[in-house]
């Protein structure tokens, strides 16, 4: 069944009061739409305050230690790798020359000399060759280094292994035509290998940095999320005696506003209750006055139209006593959807109507009971006033309760459905036009809704005639 709701806020093309869709650009206050990566990035950001301020404090932290780690790499690293690496080069260079210069006995001389003095440890092959090439390691930057420092520095040919070995390099230079120099040196006298202790040392900072910035965080935003709390309780009617404004300086400011809006608000409310409760008071007393005058003056036909607009004056003083009282003092309790339904086909036989009733989702639902068995009721009493065929569907998901109140009456025009949710308005046609009808249904209605936290729309039925959609959370 189509069904016209109001989305949660922020979703795109939001139904409007009457139900018709509102373009997005008119919705925004006329600012260009945003473009399709905008949209895309702002659905994959969070919309919580506290997730979208770590990320202030995240990015920022990321990308300059990203930058920070990249420079370091990219200079540091690589500049102390090509000096250690000259330093074996020229050490390597060094011996070629002593064993060019020095005689063909002395090899083990010179071995022991590079083993104690250098570091490195030496062999010299007799009819020795160079092993074949192997294909060059990718982003190997020893390799790459020290292969230029041999070719600068020596000149000639040579073989080198840097992965082979965790811990050696294995360098091999023909020094003649029937003479090969094997060399093997430890990796971290041509490598930069402690360079992980920047990283280490850079990763442990930020974990600090936002291990701290995640409790002052947590402590300031706090103070938000109780304000925001309390406006939401206090727009849902319900009482909120331990909110007290805490938190930055900005934010204890907005809390006493909201303190004394809602004082502002709830004398407001007081006094007009009590005005229209000393005028109601005033006005039974003339009325019951009335009523008996009537009784004492007997069955008279003549009498029969007075007897009628007194009862008249009666229901209306009700009608706007229960305007201005509301349901805001009702707490909340538990109501039984099938009860509910049970008692508007009850209604409904009494009125001669056809109804169908829908319950979907869990029967229990937690609302003011009284408050929303009288929206209810306000909505299928203006449907049986017009219509004959009324359906009612009630459907319970995990966060929200819809209820949807179809008739085949004349329905409502498009451009007076805002109009009737007014105080007192009543339209010239058939809807709303009653003799008793005082105007409030669809006010009372839409104020019931409004203080469980949702809302009430009016839209075209499926049966021809109207359809009423009221929305809350539950």
């Amino acid at each position: 069944m189509a069904e016209s709701m109001l989305p949660p806020p922020g979703l795109p093309n939001a139904a409007g009061p009457s139900g018709e869709r509102v373009p997005e650009r008119r919705r925004i206050g006329g600012r260009r739409p945003r473009t399709g990566f905008g949209r895309w990035l702002r659905r994959r950001l969070p919309m919580g305050l506290y997730a979208r301020s770590l990320l202030i404090v995240i990015i920022p932290m990321v990308l300059l230690q990203s930058i920070i780690a990249f420079v370091f790499m990219e200079r540091h690293w690589q500049l102390v790798t090509q000096r250690l690496s000259a330093a074996v080069t020229s050490d390597i260079a060094a011996i070629i020359q002593l064993i060019d210069t020095m005689p063909a006995d002395q090899g083990a001389t010179i071995e022991r000399i590079a083993r104690e003095k250098l570091g490195l440890r030496i062999a010299i092959e007799h009819n020795g060759e160079l092993p074949l090439p192997t294909r060059k390691p990718f982003f190997d930057i020893l390799y790459q280094i020290l292969s230029d420092e041999i070719e600068d520095q020596i000149d000639r040919p040579y073989w080198l292994d840097t992965i082979s070995s965790p811990d050696y390099v294995d360098i091999r230079i023909k020094i003649d035509g029937d003479r090969v120099l094997r060399v093997s040196a430890r990796r971290n006298l041509a490598y930069a290998s402690n360079t992980h202790i920047f990283i280490v040392w850079m990763v442990g900072a930020s974990l600090v940095l936002l291990t701290i910035a995640i409790l002052f965080l947590r402590g300031q935003i706090r103070p938000i999320l109780q304000l925001a709390r309390a406006a939401e309780s206090f727009g849902k009617g319900q009482k909120i005696d331990d909110f007290s404004p805490r938190g930055a300086e900005e934010v204890r400011r907005a809390g006493l506003a909201f303190i004394q809006m809602r004082e502002r608000i709830e004398r407001q409310i007081e006094q007009r209750t009590t005005m229209l409760s000393g005028v109601s008071h005033d006005l039974r007393t003339i009325l019951t006055r009335f009523k008996l005058q009537l009784a004492l003056a007997g069955d008279n036909p003549d009498l029969e139209p007075l007897q009628q607009d007194v009862n008249d004056m009666q229901s209306m003083l009700e009608g706007y006593l229960a305007f201005a009282r509301g349901e805001a003092e009702e707490d909340l309790g538990t109501l039984s959807l099938s009860d509910l339904m049970i008692r508007l086909t009850a209604e409904a036989e009494l009125h001669g109507k056809s109804l169908t009733t829908v319950v979907e989702g869990e029967d229990e639902v937690r609302v003011r009971p009284n408050a929303f068995t009288r929206l209810v009721v306000n909505l299928t009493s203006n449907a049986y006033r017009y219509a004959d065929t009324v359906q009612v569907e009630a459907r319970h998901s995990q966060k929200w309760l819809t209820l949807t109140v179809d008739d085949d009456g004349p329905g409502i025009p498009q451009s007076a459905r805002d109009d009737v949710f007014k105080p007192f308005f009543r339209l010239d046609e058939a809807r709303n036009l009653d003799s008793s009808g005082t105007g409030l249904g669809l006010s009372i209605a839409l104020d019931i809704a409004r203080s469980h936290g949702g809302h009430l729309t009016l839209a075209d039925s499926p049966l021809g005639g109207l359809r009423a959609i009221a929305r809350v959370p539950a």
